[in-house]
Order: C-alpha cells, then structure tokens, then sequence
C-alpha cells in the first residue's frame, strides 16, 4: 500500500513520451558541448533499507549537478529529502535543498515537491501532483512553475509481455496560454529491442531504438525532427546505460 516517492507521479508516460530521447532534451547550462554535439554522463546508486523502510540516492550528472537524497517509504506515506548543486545561467552551481513528500496508496496519491535555493534562501521550485493507479490506465494531475504550468497525462498498457503501451500528456502554460499536445507509444519487437515513437502538437517528431547488448547494458538510438521548421536539421543521439 506504499504511494512510493513523489516523481513517481506520471512517472509511467514519461518513461513513453521523454525517456531515452536524451538528445531532444533542452540541455543544462553547463551541459558538455563541443561543436555540434551535446554529452552528459549520469550515475547514481541507491542503497535500500539502511534501517525499515529507509533508502539513501547518491546522483551525479557531469558536468551540471549532483545529489545526495534520503527516502522514508512506509505505508501510506512516501517521503524524501536531499541536498545537491546545480548549474545556472551563470555557469556557477547554486546549492539546493529539496524536500518531497506524498500520502496515498498505490491505487491513489496526492504529493508535493518543494526546492529551496540555499544561497539565497528563495523558494526555487513548488509542485503539487495527484496520480490514480489501476491495472488499465495510470492518470496523473500536477501543477508547478509557480502555478503557471498544468500537466495532465495518462499511460495505458496493451500488453504487459511486449510492454506494448501508450501514452498521453497535455501541458497548459497559462502565462502564455498555450497549450501542447504529445503522444507516444512503445512496443518491445523482440525480447531485447524496444521501439518507441512520439509526436506533439508543435510538429516534433521523435523515435527511439533500444538494445540490450549484454547482461543490463543498454544502447539507444534516438532522433527527433521539427516538421514545422522546413530548415531545422534531424536531430541524432546515441547512449550507453548500464541498468540494475
């Protein structure tokens, strides 16, 4: 009956819509570049149960922040709180704390995410989000940005043994009152190879294909075109993850 932690909210269409599309991304301030190419190298490690129901999350992407973050999961009650550094426009890394926390079960939770920029004692990040989790659709409600976005998304998996799936998401930003569109699936063609594919309402176009090579390590080919922009060049990407 664990809600789990806060980003598992919507976590599910994310994973279809935005997972392992790393290079269609907006990049970090400090995000490696060279020429035409963007690089980034992410890490992390988690160790479970340190004591009932307590994990310990160590992160770091290079070159443009780190983490180290402590979760509490017991019945009902998902909590998290971690400290770290990120880039900013500046090129500099400003010290942030976060704090989450969520209350629910497993079928229904309710959550909120707050991050504090400890140098200047300013609230840097506040969202709130409502997730509803059953055996056929994975729904999802959250607010951030201060009030200004609202994001909607749903997931609905169509055969759990090709993780064949699909996946939804609308985002509202009411400051500039538009609103996007984005809709995605995925489907394993063979055990080892999975192929996923989105598009949205501002023309973008995106795929990705995944291959186990061997024993948990991962490589994915990705690519997003704007059909919009008549001069845009495709977008390419390849990465290496190795997963537990």
């Amino acid at each position: 009956m664990n809600p789990g932690l806060y980003y598992a909210i919507g976590r599910k269409a994310r994973d279809v819509l935005y997972k392992d599309y790393g290079q269609a991304q907006q990049p970090q301030p400090l995000q490696g570049r060279y020429q035409i190419y963007d690089w980034s190298f992410n890490f992390s490690c988690q160790i479970e149960d340190i004591l009932p129901g307590l994990n310990t999350v160590f992160s770091v992407i290079v070159p443009d922040s780190g983490k180290a973050e402590l979760q509490y999961l017991r019945d009902y009650v998902g909590f998290s709180a971690g400290l770290g550094l990120k880039a900013n426009t500046q090129n500099r890394f400003d010290r942030i704390a976060n704090i989450s926390g969520v209350i629910g079960s497993t079928f229904v939770s309710l959550g909120a995410d707050v991050g504090i920029d400890i140098t200047t004692r300013a609230l840097d990040q506040f969202s709130a989000g409502f997730s509803l989790d059953c055996a056929f659709l994975v729904a999802s409600l959250t607010v951030s940005d201060g009030f200004d976005s609202v994001k909607a998304s749903l997931y609905h998996p169509l055969n759990p043994r090709t993780r064949t799936a699909i996946a939804a998401e609308l985002k509202h930003r009411m400051s500039e009152a538009a609103s996007t569109l984005t809709l995605g699936a995925q489907h394993a063609v063979l055990p080892f190879t999975l192929v996923k594919a989105r598009m949205n309402t501002d023309g973008k176009v995106g795929g990705v294909l995944q291959q186990e090579i061997w024993r948990k390590l991962y490589v994915s080919i990705s690519g997003e075109v704007d059909l919009r922009d008549h001069n845009s060049i495709p977008r390419i990407g390849v990465s290496m993850a190795v997963k537990h």
